[in-house]
């Protein structure tokens, strides 16, 4: 059982060195970082510092090149390790919907549940209705994804990713795929989840959500952690040249 395994006391997320190469370019340079239960952890900063590899490394969706990840205190680098089971606990929402779009929505909240939790098919619509609703979709469950927006389409994402009862959640620019006109109801979702006390590690360029909703904001740049700290501290008085710049592009 991969709860025998799980240190209470442990952070949520905890990464040491991590460092990740693709060839000769290293996109990684040996990040630390961890979140602790509970903690909305926002990361900004420009294309390709690094923020995505990151996020998909800490549930080894990336194969990290040297440094460790340990989830809940289980260092899921250790090849010994069943990723499969870790990743239960770990819910991942990405720009693209990810959605099968033969599947009805009922059918896409569903079909983890049955194959990976082992359960019934009656037990699995039940979770799949009560999230469904959580996320304000109550009425889409037969919808197919192809007739949803893109809001809609990611608020089905974000609860099929709760379905699997998960202690945190992963936001990959959940945003940046979408209409403007239809950001803020994703966000209202996640913004729930964090009143709930969720522990969220959030890759984002929505700098009113990280300082609103973050506990902690991370400016990456070059494959680094160039500075974090409380968000509205970060987004009003940043402290490293680089923050500033990147900031004053962007708000």
């Amino acid at each position: 059982m991969i709860t025998d395994l799980i240190d209470v006391h442990a952070p949520a997320i905890d990464v040491q060195g991590l460092v990740k190469s693709f060839g000769d370019n290293e996109v990684l340079k040996g990040i630390d970082l961890t979140v602790t239960k509970g903690e909305v952890v926002c990361v900004i900063g420009p294309s390709g510092s690094g923020k995505s590899t990151l996020l998909r490394s800490v549930n080894l969706l990336e194969e990290p090149t040297d440094g460790k990840v340990l989830i809940e205190g289980i260092d899921i680098t250790d090849p010994d390790v069943d990723i499969d089971r870790v990743r239960t606990r770990i819910g991942m929402v990405f720009q693209s919907f990810n959605l099968f779009p033969h599947l009805d929505v009922l059918g896409n909240l569903t079909i983890a549940q049955q194959r990976v939790k082992k359960r019934s098919k009656k037990e699995a619509e039940q979770v799949a209705h009560a999230m469904l609703e959580r996320v304000g979709l109550s009425e889409k469950a037969d919808a197919f994804p192809g007739h949803l927006s893109g809001g809609q389409q990611q608020r089905v994402a974000i609860a099929r990713a709760l379905c699997m009862n998960p202690d945190m959640m992963l936001f990959d620019e959940p945003t940046s795929a979408l209409d403007p006109e239809l950001v803020g109801e994703v966000l209202q979702v996640m913004r729930s989840l964090a009143d709930e006390g969720m522990t969220m590690l959030v890759v984002t360029h929505e700098m009113g959500f990280a300082r609103e909703v973050g506990s902690r904001l991370i400016f990456m740049d070059g494959g680094h952690i160039v500075e974090e700290g409380d968000p509205r501290e970060v987004l009003s008085n940043p402290q490293h040249p680089r923050t500033k710049d990147f900031l004053s592009r962007v708000l």
